[in-house]
């Protein structure tokens, strides 16, 4: 009985089975992937307000970073910087709010004395190349008495005018909400910011290994690029046709300079917009002034697209500017106005993949990989190669 329990005391003990723990690693990610789709799905209403608030982060983090190097870590430095980027976008669209309210107030009572007296005939209308009189005899039965134009403005759907109203109300309340939001989002991503790189960059490590690194980089690249070429481009664009549009003496020029900058920040939506300018004061009689500012317009919009533009955006992610410009209008078809900063980072990335999986060696160094060389043997020293002769080795051989 001793032996026995003795031999059982002395069996090694089985290792644990290995198919129970491969199982248990898939259902681990299964349950990971399950909660990663879940939280997805529950936040799928808040999704735009995070990315805005990273984009607005990453914009943020070099000067974040220069002022916590002056002052420290203290609590203050976060809410100041996301105080100062609610003013940058609170002062212009309070101008633009009480410009578009006064603008209304004078339309309903334009309408007003237009239901009155009639809509007078412009002069412009009689000196048109074709169609002169047919469009002077439609004005003069339909616009300038005031009895069919009431007739006219009776058959214009009241209702849908309301339901549209109602429609962009709800939408304007939404885009608050999310502006808020991001707001947040940016103060706490400013707040631990240095957790936040430190723990991304050594996921995104295990993830990818040393390529993760390298396409953050490029993303961030990319982001700080739209900034400077799409945003504040296009804010200098705004501002030097703002003093074009008062020289030429067009309707509410800050007002039309502020849309011009807004569309200048999308290629080619500059020309629409100082095109539609420059009609408004053809429009007032000012034909010359027009021309000119149309012409001057034109010159500062093709240098700013065509030479400015590719140097900020391409010149950091070293990235072709048709692939910045298909990645911007795509962004923008698809996301909106979030899509201008996230076509550009998704074009950077997809060209750095393509690069690095076009190039001759997988290190992305470009040079054809050599075949190992055969190793040398080193040279015997000269101690070897000078050793005097011995005694035993100097006696000659004598044969047997």
């Amino acid at each position: 009985m001793r032996r026995l329990l003795r031999r059982t005391r002395r069996r090694p003990t089985t290792p644990p089975c290995q198919e129970g723990s491969a199982f248990q690693n898939k259902a681990r990610a299964c349950l990971a992937l399950f909660f990663i789709l879940a939280g997805i799905y529950a936040l799928r209403s808040f999704i735009p307000a995070l990315l805005w608030g990273g984009i607005f982060a990453v914009c943020l983090w070099p000067l974040y970073a220069m002022a916590e190097r002056r002052f420290g870590q203290h609590l203050w430095l976060p809410i100041m910087f996301t105080i100062v980027l609610t003013l940058v976008f609170l002062v212009p669209l309070t101008f633009l709010g009480y410009k578009l309210i006064d603008e209304i107030q004078s339309g309903v009572a334009w309408l007003k004395s237009v239901k009155l007296s009639g809509l007078p005939m412009p002069s412009w209308l009689g000196k048109l190349p074709f169609g002169a009189s047919a469009a002077t005899r439609w004005w003069q039965t339909y616009l300038a008495h005031p009895d069919k134009l009431s007739q006219l403005l009776q058959t214009v759907n009241v209702g849908h005018g309301f339901r549209m109203t109602r429609q962009v109300g709800s939408e304007v309340i939404h885009r608050c909400v999310v502006f808020v939001f991001s707001l947040l989002t940016l103060f706490f991503t400013l707040k631990d910011g240095d957790a936040i790189i430190s723990r991304c960059l050594r996921g995104s490590h295990r993830l990818f290994g040393p390529q993760g690194k390298t396409m953050a980089r490029q993303i961030i690249s990319s982001i700080h690029g739209t900034l400077a070429g799409l945003v504040l481009v296009g804010l200098g664009e705004g501002a030097i046709l703002g003093v074009a549009y008062i020289v030429s003496g067009a309707p509410q020029p800050l007002l039309l300079a502020l849309g011009t900058a807004l569309a200048a920040m999308v290629p080619m939506a500059g020309w629409v917009a100082m095109t539609i300018v420059c009609i408004l004061i053809q429009a007032k009689g000012h034909l010359v002034a027009a021309v000119a500012t149309w012409l001057f317009g034109g010159v500062i919009l093709f240098l700013a697209d065509h030479f400015v533009r590719p140097v900020l955006i391409g010149g950091t992610t070293k990235v072709p500017f048709l692939w910045v410009l298909l990645g911007i209008l795509g962004g923008a078809e698809t996301w909106g106005l979030l899509g201008l900063f996230l076509g550009p980072a998704i074009m950077a990335v997809l060209h750095l993949l393509w690069l690095r999986w076009t190039d001759a060696r997988p290190d992305g160094l470009g040079k054809q990989p050599q075949p190992p060389k055969a190793p040398v043997k080193p040279p015997l020293p000269l101690s070897v190669l000078k050793k005097p002769a011995t005694k035993e080795s100097a006696k000659p051989v004598t044969p047997t």
